[in-house]
């Protein structure tokens, strides 16, 4: 893999802007440092190098994603979580001790938010009986982004949705006063409500969420 992660580093490289550098890691809070290319360009250095090194065509190898979480720019995160959506159909069940660990590493609502429902959301959708085996756990973990990784993991289910699941998850961090929390509450809320808007209404109303996360769900009901 140091092959294709050598690749990837020189065409990221290559294309280093430092002018957007600086805006784009303040947008982040300044959580990461950036190489300053903006999504349409390294959307297209991706898709070259998928091109180039045929690593889509291969199993899926988390060591190039391990190897990619440890860079230091945040768009080597963006490229390995890029890879990711393009392998779903490669995960196993196995694979989400190490969603877990990409989680809880690097966490930012930018990383969480494509982990959760995406490579997480696919893993738990295949294999139910993981929501019980581990995700139970994340719904009451010390790590906040945990706790928000189970509370989104089912965002795009629509009618598949686990309804019990997803309230209880959401009940078990219902008075959070942690902002990505009441947040993700409020989001999981509103998009299942395209699905069962009476499910949601009679849920907000018959439960007490915090405003933030009631604001949010009620959006569409």
């Amino acid at each position: 893999m140091k092959d294709a992660v050598g690749v990837l580093t020189t065409l990221f490289e290559n294309n280093r802007n430092l002018k957007n550098a600086g805006p784009m890691a303040k947008y982040m809070k300044s959580h990461f440092p950036f190489l300053g290319i903006k999504t349409p360009l390294r959307r297209q250095l991706e898709k070259q190098f998928f091109n180039e090194t045929g690593i889509l065509k291969e199993p899926f190898h988390p060591e190039f994603v391990q190897e990619l979480w440890e860079k230091a720019e945040r768009e080597y995160q963006y490229a390995a979580l890029g890879y990711m959506e393009k392998s779903l159909k490669k995960l196993d069940k196995s694979d989400l001790p190490f969603m877990e660990r990409l989680i809880i590493t690097k966490s930012w609502w930018d990383s969480v938010d494509v982990l959760a429902p995406k490579p997480v959301g696919t893993i738990a959708q295949r294999f139910p009986e993981v929501m019980g085996e581990m995700i139970d756990y994340w719904a009451v973990h010390e790590n906040m982004w945990l706790r928000r990784a189970s509370i989104l993991f089912q965002l795009k289910y629509k009618q598949d949705t686990k309804e019990e699941i997803l309230y209880q998850y959401i009940l078990k961090n219902a008075d959070s006063k942690e902002f990505f929390i009441q947040k993700a509450i409020g989001w999981a809320l509103r998009e299942y409500s395209k699905t069962n808007p009476e499910s949601v209404r009679g849920f907000i109303d018959s439960h007490k969420l915090e405003p933030l996360s009631v604001r949010e769900g009620s959006k569409y009901i």
